[in-house]
């Protein structure tokens, strides 16, 4: 008996911290090759807030980030960032970003995969479905702002 109610009460607290725990993620098709849009982040990630002023600089409420970049894997278009400062950590314990491009099978272009881990801080904290918004946003205005390079 004592195990069975150590069990449940072990389900419950799992159950209860996986509420505040969520991923989100959203496809974004591009025009721009995929290596050149991973370029953007992990190589001229300085160039990111110029391609997408209205985005990075003024999406709705004024929010500021500062992220560390976790893990960059060239040959899989992929990149990972930690949000370690700002606005975000206010509501979240934790907010990781990972960003893959991949080309697109049977024509031009390429698929933005974005993938988002958030841990809230309590159940009052809203889910963060507008930042996939956001994120499909940003994706085609540097989509658009790469095309303009060429």
């Amino acid at each position: 008996m004592a195990t069975k109610m150590a069990g449940a009460s072990m389900n419950q607290t799992k159950r209860e911290a996986s509420s505040l725990c969520g991923k989100l993620e959203t496809d974004v098709e591009i025009k721009a090759s995929a290596g050149k849009f991973h370029h953007m982040f992990a190589g001229r990630p300085h160039h990111v807030s110029k391609a997408t002023p209205g985005k990075i600089q003024g999406y709705g409420e004024a929010k500021v980030a500062k992220e560390r970049i976790e893990a960059v894997e060239p040959e899989k278009n992929l990149i990972t960032f930690r949000v370690i400062e700002g606005d975000l950590l206010k509501e979240y314990k934790s907010f990781v970003i990972t960003i893959q491009v991949t080309p697109k099978r049977g024509g031009p272009g390429s698929v933005v995969h974005w993938h988002v881990e958030y841990e809230k801080i309590d159940d009052k904290v809203a889910h963060p479905e507008t930042f996939l918004d956001f994120c499909v946003q940003v994706s085609k205005e540097i989509d658009e702002h790469l095309l303009n390079e060429e």
